[in-house]
C-alpha cells in the first residue's frame, strides 16, 4: 500500500463470499487502497451488537474477483466486530473511509437498527471514521442467498460515486453515515434524493406457532405503503423507484430543549406533591 493512498475498510453483514461485497470492491478499488474484512459467515440483521459468542478469530483469504486476487480477512464475529477488529488490529492506520455492503435486500425505515450492514457503517463511525452503507432493493427470497441473478452494476456505481463524495468532503460534517438505498431496476441514470429515515416500520416478523421455522425460511415480511411519507427512504425506493441517501448520525439525542423538558418535569413533579398533600 502506497503511504498516500487513500485507506478504504470494506466490510457487509452477508458474509465474505457475498457477490454483493465484490461488486463494492471493485466500484472502490478506483478510489484507493480496499481492505476487505467481513463476517466469515452469514450475519444478517446483527445491528451493531457484538455477541460474546464469537471469538473474533481472523483467517486470511484470497479470493479471485475480476481476473485479480484479492488477500481477505475472513472474521468470526459480527459486522461491527469485523470493522472494530480491522480498525484497532489489522490495519495500518485508521481508514479514510469505512463502507458497507453491497447488501441483499434494501434496508428502509425504523428496520435500520436492526441491520447489519448499517451497523457496520455506524461501527466505524465510532472511530471517527465516515461510514458509507449501501443496500440494494432485491425480492426477499434472495436475501440470504448468493445469488448471481442478482445485478449489483447499479448499487456498485453508486458505491463509488458517495464513496468519492464521501472522502473529500471537508471535516465538519453533520452526519457520521450515508445510507444508501438502491431500486431494484435502477441503472447509474436514475435519480438520487436526500432523504429522511421514516419512523415506520419496514419489516414485520412473521409468527410460527405450533411449528418449526425451516433452514432459510424467512422469518419476516416487508411492508408496503406509507405513501403518504414523501420524503422518507420508503417513499422514495418503494413508489418514486430513486435512489434513496439517508445522512446518519451517532448523535441519538432528541432535538428537544432540554432546558424546557427539564422544567417541564420538575413542574409536574411539584404538582404531583401538592396533589399528594392535600
Amino acid at each position: 500500500m502506497i503511504d498516500n493512498e487513500r485507506l478504504i475498510l470494506l466490510s457487509n453483514d452477508d458474509g465474505i463470499r457475498s457477490p454483493g461485497l465484490w461488486a463494492a470492491a471493485e466500484a472502490l478499488s478506483t478510489l484507493g487502497y480496499v481492505v476487505v474484512a467481513a463476517p466469515r459467515e452469514q450475519q444478517s440483521a446483527m445491528g451493531r451488537s457484538k455477541p460474546t459468542i464469537f471469538d473474533r478469530s481472523v483467517h486470511k483469504e484470497t479470493m479471485t474477483v475480476g481476473g485479480q486476487s484479492w488477500e481477505v480477512y475472513a472474521i468470526a464475529g459480527s459486522p461491527a466486530q469485523c470493522v472494530s477488529t480491522s480498525i484497532r488490529e489489522l490495519l495500518p492506520r485508521k481508514p479514510d473511509l469505512v463502507v458497507a455492503g453491497i447488501n441483499y435486500g434494501e434496508n428502509l425505515g425504523t428496520s435500520v437498527t436492526v441491520s447489519g450492514t448499517v451497523g457496520a457503517a455506524l461501527e466505524g463511525a465510532s472511530y471517527g471514521v465516515p461510514g458509507l452503507a449501501v443496500s440494494l432493493q432485491t425480492p426477499p427470497e434472495f436475501h440470504f442467498s448468493y445469488s448471481e441473478e442478482i445485478c449489483f452494476d447499479a448499487a456498485a456505481h453508486f458505491t463509488g460515486l458517495f464513496g468519492k463524495l464521501l472522502m473529500e468532503e471537508a471535516n465538519g460534517r453533520a452526519y457520521d453515515v450515508l445510507k444508501v438505498d438502491v431500486p431494484a431496476d435502477a441503472t447509474v441514470e436514475t435519480p438520487w434524493e436526500m432523504t429522511r429515515v421514516s419512523r415506520n416500520r419496514y419489516y414485520f416478523q412473521k409468527a410460527f406457532l405450533g411449528r418449526k421455522v425451516e433452514e432459510g425460511e424467512l422469518r419476516y415480511r416487508a411492508e408496503t405503503g406509507h405513501e403518504n411519507d414523501k420524503q422518507s427512504d420508503i417513499y422514495v425506493v418503494r413508489v418514486k423507484k430513486h435512489v434513496s441517501i439517508s445522512p446518519l448520525t451517532l448523535d441519538l439525542t432528541a432535538g428537544v430543549d432540554r432546558s424546557e423538558l427539564a422544567e417541564t418535569f420538575c413542574r409536574r413533579i411539584a404538582d404531583s406533591k401538592e396533589r399528594n398533600q392535600e
